[in-house]
């Protein structure tokens, strides 16, 4: 049996998995993100923890396949071209990496959100293209064609949280755009369009403003028919489902997957979300397969090491 290291490298930790050829996770740790210097401890820190697991499991160079980076910022041929929580800018991964680990390995890296796209396609055995996006903070997201992560020639394939989808009252993004998906229904969109509805006073809620208000209490509280509830998670599938409708005409997926935090909403934000994709989908799109996701925080540790499986289907 042969292994691979699947490394999700995120601003507090880097998770790192060790797993087998056929996807099964055999173990998983997690070491400190070391932000000092530009984040340029980061690689030899990981490196150093996979020689001493290596060390401690007595297992050699060729029981390895090779070791996988889910990154956060846009990756072209393993160059990190940008990962700001990282301090990272043009750096090559594999390079560094291999200079860290004391000799040349097969490394693969991609942007974090793809590479969860990766990973959910891995492990759900999903037959066919599918398109993934992840819902929390921010919103991303990956496109899977052929069996292969679409990276893009810039980096940028799968941004999907940068689609405009507000034209009338367009929020500044912190991508410097607006309008984007993702100043609408990121956390912060959420909870910010709660609050509009809470003050103008016309619906009853039981939902209070205030440093406790999330995603999870709003949508809580549509499953109790709460009003302002409900009209939170009506506008949410409204943005949700013409974003689906428009990547669904690009692409069209097998299936379309929604992970990230917000997520746990559960079967009522899928259904908010087809109620609209419906209107908007072309004719021969609107019977789509909408799933949740099921890896949770561990996608992107799955998808990094699918960045090698793929590599060896090729």
């Amino acid at each position: 049996m042969k292994y691979v290291f699947g490394i999700d490298v995120g601003g507090t930790s880097v998770k790192i998995g060790f797993l087998n050829q056929t996807g099964s996770l055999i173990e998983s740790w997690n070491i400190p993100t070391d932000l000092r210097h530009q984040g340029g401890n980061i690689l030899s820190d990981t490196a150093a923890s996979i020689l001493k697991f290596l060390e401690m499991k007595s297992l050699k160079d060729d029981d390895i396949l090779g070791f996988g980076f889910g990154l956060p910022g846009p990756i072209v041929d393993n160059i990190a071209i940008k990962c700001v929580n990282l301090g990272w800018e043009n750096v090559d991964v594999k390079e560094e990496f291999c200079r860290a680990y004391g000799k040349a390995v097969e490394v693969k890296a991609g942007n974090d959100a793809t590479v969860a796209a990766a990973g959910e396609y891995w492990q759900q055995n999903i037959e066919g293209d599918i398109i993934f996006i992840t819902l929390g903070t921010g919103v991303g997201g990956g496109i899977i064609a052929h069996g292969k992560v679409i990276d893009g020639a810039h980096g940028a394939g799968g941004e999907i949280g940068h689609i405009r989808v507000e034209f009338v009252e367009p929020q500044l993004c912190t991508c410097g755009l607006e309008g984007c998906l993702e100043t609408e229904i990121s956390i912060r969109g959420i909870n910010a369009r709660a609050r509009k509805i809470m003050r103008e006073k016309k619906l009853k809620t039981t939902l209070i403003d205030d440093e406790t208000l999330s995603p999870k209490r709003i949508f809580t509280a549509a499953k109790e028919n709460d009003p302002v509830g409900l009209a939170v998670l009506d506008k949410t599938g409204y943005y949700l489902g013409l974003a689906c409708a428009n990547l669904a005409a690009t692409t069209d997926p097998r299936a379309i997957l929604i992970g990230g935090g917000i997520s746990n909403a559960g079967q009522i934000l899928i259904d908010a979300t087809k109620k609209h994709y419906i209107k908007y989908a072309f004719s021969s799109l609107r019977n789509m397969q909408f799933e949740l996701a099921t890896l949770g925080n561990d996608a992107g540790m799955y998808g990094a090491a699918y960045l090698i499986i793929q590599g060896l289907q090729a």
